[in-house]
């Protein structure tokens, strides 16, 4: 089962690219996040074709989740628990059936938590905390699980280009990189780093400054897999070319292969 996690930026103005993607990368499972879109105008006309089942927990112009999938997505849990009043849209989680197994699945949009020191900041840690919470919830069922997603966190100094020049960003402030660290362990390995620990290895590349011809990248798109998924990872890998299309998303997709 291939596992896929994807920033869109937006799913109107990248649906063809997510179509052509769809069609080379061919993954079974795709955790989007920022799709920005309410429920009722996400474009599922146009994933019509295309093979894949949708599920959505949108909002109107930010934010946004959803899981597509070829195979029934069963299970489906909109909104990280933990708060009731807590109204935007960052968290789907579903089951899908593979060949050999059931994984879970959450498609994951942290908060950014920009500025340091604003209401913001204090909300990107507090989510983070019902993250965790739900993740130990979640482990405790002992099956194949999968968190992917934007996680806004830079979680060492090599996943950046530039460490240098994040040092006053929330993405990389010593208590984002440390409740990312609580989230690892709790029982969840970075697939990216477990298949690349010496690799220069980035999933976005902002579109001011060049970044991207700069390759003036970091890695904040994360796949966590529990022991039961981690168990079963074949490959995995990050399909930065995309990145180089015409109107293209700031995020590249992620994506893991597991024995499923």
């Amino acid at each position: 089962m291939k596992i896929a996690t994807w920033n869109i930026n937006g799913i109107r103005a990248r649906i063809e690219l997510l179509r052509r993607w769809l069609a080379e990368a061919d993954p079974d499972v795709v955790c989007l996040q920022e799709v920005k879109s309410a429920d009722e105008a996400f474009p599922h006309e146009a994933l019509d074709g295309t093979g894949y089942n949708v599920a959505v927990h949108g909002q109107k112009g930010f934010n946004g989740v959803a899981i597509l999938a070829k195979r029934p997505i069963e299970d489906v849990v909109r909104g990280l628990p933990g708060d009731p009043d807590d109204v935007q849209a960052r968290y789907i989680e579903a089951t899908i059936a593979g060949e050999h197994g059931v994984a879970r699945v959450a498609s994951i949009y942290l908060p950014n938590g920009n500025p340091v020191g604003s209401d913001k900041f204090s909300y990107k840690l507090a989510w983070t905390n019902r993250l965790i919470a739900r993740a130990r919830s979640r482990l405790r069922l002992e099956e194949p699980l999968v968190l992917a997603g934007d996680y806004n966190v830079i979680p060492m100094p090599e996943d950046a280009r530039y460490p240098e020049n994040w040092v006053g960003d929330a993405l990389f402030q010593p208590e984002s990189r440390s409740k990312f660290r609580e989230l690892l362990a709790a029982g969840f390995t970075d697939a990216i780093r477990a298949a690349m620990p010496d690799s220069d290895v980035y999933t976005f590349w902002d579109y001011q400054a060049a970044a991207w011809q700069k390759n003036d990248g970091i890695r904040i798109d994360h796949l966590l897999l529990s022991p039961q998924a981690a168990d079963r990872m074949v490959r995995c890998g990050v399909d930065k070319h995309t990145r180089g299309w015409d109107k293209p998303s700031d995020h590249a997709p992620v994506w893991v292969d597991l024995e499923l």
